[in-house]
């Protein structure tokens, strides 16, 4: 139920990017069967009038409270495709939206990718990670299911296996060859929404 108590934060403006998540959370409402076509387009009309981050959550009435990773997937353009060091390095972090794909080369340097606090684009997410006399980190939020099919040639492609996540979880896919290097996997509590 939603929690509709006296809070300071409530009395806030919202922001359009508050708006677009509190759509989309009832997009997936819908998608459930847990509202109905006609009541999306009511509820859509509330959010895009609300003022307060309390008019806001009225819109949400009845639906689950949503989890820390309850909007995952989300139909936005995504901010980086390919990820490139040679003779240096590069980091991806914070919030971003990430491809079906995405490719990381590390040629005689070393990267990072921080999926932690990342919003995807579908179900299932493939990384191609190629490491040549060079390292790639790839740190992967730890509710997500995650699939590790890449090899090592005198160097290390870790994680190997396949490790389950929540029922429903995005699919995190990465692959690829480390060659006198290495790409490393490792897991991160996820990161949550601030105000909810």
């Amino acid at each position: 139920m939603t929690d509709l108590s006296p809070r300071p934060d409530r009395e806030l403006l919202v922001s359009d990017d508050e708006r677009d998540r509190m759509a989309q959370r009832l997009r997936e409402g819908l998608a459930q069967g847990r509202i109905e076509m006609a009541e999306l387009d009511q509820r859509l009309a509330e959010v895009y009038r609300a003022r307060t981050r309390a008019e806001l959550e009225l819109a949400s009435r009845g639906l689950p409270e949503p989890g820390s990773r309850d909007a995952l997937v989300v139909d936005e353009r995504p901010t980086s495709r390919f990820a490139l060091g040679v003779f240096s390095g590069f980091e991806r972090d914070g919030q971003w939206v990430v491809p079906s794909t995405f490719t990381a080369w590390s040629m005689f340097g070393g990267g990072r990718i921080d999926l932690s606090e990342a919003s995807f684009t579908g179900r299932e997410t493939r990384v191609l990670a190629v490491a040549l006399w060079g390292g790639t980190e790839i740190v992967v939020p730890d509710d997500v299911e995650v699939v590790v099919k890449g090899f090592g040639i005198f160097g290390l492609f870790g994680k190997h296996g396949r490790r389950p996540a929540r029922p429903g979880a995005p699919r995190i896919v990465i692959r690829g060859v480390a060659l006198f290097g290495a790409v490393v996997t490792k897991s991160k509590p996820p990161w949550r929404t601030p105000w909810r």
